[in-house]
């Protein structure tokens, strides 16, 4: 990966005037100023462990992992930060006894088929909201990743929503929507009417509103635990009565299928990142280090 700044995936096209290209900035500095701090404390997390000589030494170091597993820079800083730090300073592996296991098979229509693909986060999620938005049949949805160290949820990839609902719900915490009620919860969520349903603060009732969704429905990604490892939303334009059984039992098994995998990528391909990471601390401790 070579972004340095991980602001959320989307679909819509960017408004060609002034005014798209100065919103573009504003999401741009607000994902910088989430991830800014993030990246400085990996970074001086880096240096103190392999004794690196500056900063930037510690960020190419970053960035060479990013790239090599294919992991986003956000994911990875926050990894480093949240992780115990390796076993031993020396040791090959930053976890010896750790588990290998194949990604789990996702079996609904629009999943990844290609070798490589089943392994791409990126490739994975937008193929799970492909299947969302065939289940309730719109066009408007997103998917949610908890944020790790703020709590809550971020705004990860999403279709059909406007530029302003992006910009608000890029982070949601832990009250005042369905998603995060259906995290709370660990159960899916609908809203038959958006303008009424006292799930929502009154700030993200009209966000919601002013997308053009007036119905929603939530659902949680989850482990073989049965913890929430992410979340779903499918925006209606119109209201709903309630989702049909067909329907709830799909979702349940795409969140459940989800879930699993990503458990699998956060114990396996993260973690092979973190090994990388750390392996070449140990080759270039002491040493200064420049970006590709």
């Amino acid at each position: 990966m070579t972004d340095q700044i991980d602001p959320p995936h989307h679909s819509e096209q960017a408004e060609p005037t002034e005014i798209g290209l100065l919103r573009a900035e504003l999401r741009n500095l607000r994902a910088r100023a989430h991830t800014h701090p993030l990246i400085s404390q990996a970074q001086g997390i880096l240096q103190e462990r392999y004794r690196l000589p500056d900063g930037e030494s510690a960020f190419a170091l970053l960035q060479r992992a990013s790239q090599q597993h294919n992991v986003r820079m956000r994911t990875l800083v926050e990894a480093v930060v949240r992780s115990p730090q390796p076993e031993s300073a020396n040791g090959a592996l930053w976890f010896p006894r750790r588990a290998r296991l194949p990604a789990p098979r996702l079996s609904y229509e629009t999943a990844p088929q290609r070798t490589g693909e089943d392994s791409n986060q990126g490739t994975v999620l937008r193929s799970v909201l492909s299947q969302l938005l065939a289940v309730t049949d719109t066009g408007m949805g997103n998917v949610q990743l908890p944020d790790r160290v703020r709590g809550g949820l971020r705004l990860e990839h999403h279709t059909g929503l406007s530029e302003d609902f992006v910009d608000f719900f890029a982070y949601v915490g832990e009250s005042g929507t369905s998603c995060s009620l259906a995290a709370r919860n660990v159960a899916q969520v609908t809203v038959k009417d958006v303008e009424s349903d006292p799930v929502f603060d009154e700030a993200s009732r009209r966000a919601i509103l002013a997308a053009g969704s007036a119905a929603c429905h939530s659902a949680p990604l989850t482990n073989a635990s049965g913890v929430c490892v992410g979340m779903i939303s499918a925006h209606l334009d119109h209201k709903v009565q309630n989702i049909t059984e067909v329907q709830r039992k799909a979702l349940d098994d795409l969140g459940s299928q989800a879930g699993q995998w990503l458990s699998w990528y956060n114990r396996t391909v993260l973690l092979d990142a973190l090994e990388f990471l750390h392996a070449l601390g140990v080759r270039h401790r002491g040493t200064p280090v420049r970006r590709r």
